[in-house]
This record gives structure tokens, sequence and C-alpha cells, in this order.
């Protein structure tokens, strides 16, 4: 079993090869003793226990996680997580899939937002890709 020490390192590289470097760098930047506490526990747990484990791939992770989050109204992180894609390999049909569940099992109104979040989200990486 891996000590904090290790999910923590395991989990800082985790969480950089899906959000991405820049953006964890700037969570890392504005982390403050008030927040350290929690960006040391979701990186370790989320990032060093559950998102580095090998059952199933980070695409399909992705699709879990987007599917979660907005099926619970959380739409900064469905935002956050729909530029993840770019490094998990979710692509944008697999989103849509999942998002089509969201409408069946969390809901339409929640599937509703969850789409115009990530229909934004996509447009900003476009527009990014292209300038």
């Amino acid at each position: 079993m891996a000590d904090a020490k290790d999910r923590y390192a395991q989990g800082m590289a985790t969480r950089r090869s899906v959000l991405g470097e820049r953006y964890v760098d700037a969570t890392v930047a504005n982390t403050d003793p008030f927040t350290e506490d929690f960006q040391r526990l979701i990186t370790e747990s989320a990032w060093g226990t559950v998102w580095s484990r090998d059952t199933i791939s980070k695409r399909e992770r992705s699709m879990l996680t987007i599917a979660l989050l907005a099926a619970l109204g959380h739409h900064d992180e469905v935002a956050m997580h729909v530029r993840a894609t770019r490094n998990t390999g979710a692509s944008m049909d697999d989103i849509k899939e999942a998002l089509l569940h969201v409408a069946i099992y969390a809901g339409v109104p929640a599937a509703n937002h969850a789409f115009k979040i990530a229909k934004a989200a996509y447009a900003e990486m476009k527009d990014e890709q292209a300038g």
C-alpha cells in the first residue's frame, strides 16, 4: 500500500496529465493555508488513488466524471473536465453519449445544462487552438 507521500506524488502526476500543467500550476499557486489541506486531500484521494488506478482508462474515467458532475449540477467542474478531454482521449461523441445517459438517469434539465456547458467549453477549446 502506497504511503501518503507516494499517493501525493502519483496524484500530482496524474492530475497534471489529465488537467494540464497550466491549470495545476495555477491551482498550486493559489493554494494558501486555508485550502492546502483540501488540495492535499483531493490530490491524494481523487488523483493519487481513484484517477491513478489502471482498471479503466482515463477516457472512461473522463466520461464517468463528466456524467456524474452533470448529474449533480457541478457546472464549473463539468467545464473543467470537458477541457481535460484533450488529455484523456474522450471524444466529443463520447461526452455526448455520457450526457445522453445523464438525461435518462438524472433528468433532462441536468443534461440540457451540461450540454450547454460542454458546447461552450468545446468552442473555447477550438478558439484556443485557432489562436
